[in-house]
């Protein structure tokens, strides 16, 4: 993002208490988060939570990263916490949009979580504007969730359950902003092997594999379609053709 964006001053007010994970080796990532959010008008409202990397399990590292946010914002008496981790990357952020798909979340009635960005199993239109109602798969680095909901995930304890597939395990009500905005900035990884990092270098990073599948999801039925009928139409052609 080139140029800063002037912000109204209540697009991010639903979220009472708003966070950001980093690790206390990784200064680089915590410079690059702050440009984010200032681009973003979120630099002041923000607060780091710096952690020091698992001795032993990078994944229980993360696991314990998030349920320390989850009761800080408990803590402070937050009924809705937005937590990002330090890779934060924005794109195609707009504070209408935002401000709108907060809005539409009182008129959906209940809800659990809202995701800025993550990867979904599937998408669905909830007739609000700017939110769909979805089923969550993976990813973390930008998401809220209510009081209560973060209540009942905060009370779980690590048993070898990565925090995103403890977030899937507890998949009711969860929504996303559409279009997203966060993504993961494509930078080398603490908490993964070298091997994935590679794989989705080779298929364009993190911000193309989710932009990749928010619009599969969100166009299945007709790129099912397109599909059926381009298979029907090389049958014919190759049954002509004998």
């Amino acid at each position: 993002m080139s140029q800063y964006i002037t912000m109204q001053p209540d697009s991010w007010d639903f979220f009472d208490k708003i966070y950001c994970i980093s690790l206390d080796t990784r200064t680089d990532r915590r410079e690059h988060a702050r440009q984010q959010f200032a681009e973003v008008g979120l630099l002041d409202r923000v607060e780091f939570v710096i952690v020091a990397k698992h001795p032993e399990n990078p994944e229980q590292g993360i696991f314990d990263s998030h349920m320390h946010c989850l009761n800080r914002g408990l803590a402070a008496k937050a009924r809705n916490i937005l937590i990002f981790e330090d890779d934060i990357l924005f794109q195609r952020f707009n504070p209408d949009v935002l401000r709108s798909a907060c809005h539409n979340m009182g008129l959906v009635g209940n809800w659990n979580a809202l995701f800025l960005g993550c990867i979904t199993d599937g998408s669905g239109k909830t007739g609000q504007k700017n939110l769909v109602n979805i089923t969550y798969r993976c990813l973390a680095h930008a998401y809220a969730l209510n009081r209560s909901f973060a209540q009942k995930i905060a009370m779980e304890m690590w048993d070898n359950i990565p925090f995103d597939e403890l977030l899937r395990r507890h998949n009711q009500d969860f929504y996303a902003l559409y279009p997203m905005c966060a993504f993961q900035w494509p930078a080398s990884s603490d908490n993964r092997t070298l091997v994935i990092d590679r794989i989705r270098r080779i298929c364009g990073g993190l911000p193309f594999i989710q932009k990749a599948n928010e619009f599969y999801q969100n166009h299945k039925v007709i790129l099912q379609f397109f599909a059926f009928f381009l298979l029907l139409a090389v049958a014919l052609l190759a049954f002509k053709a004998l």
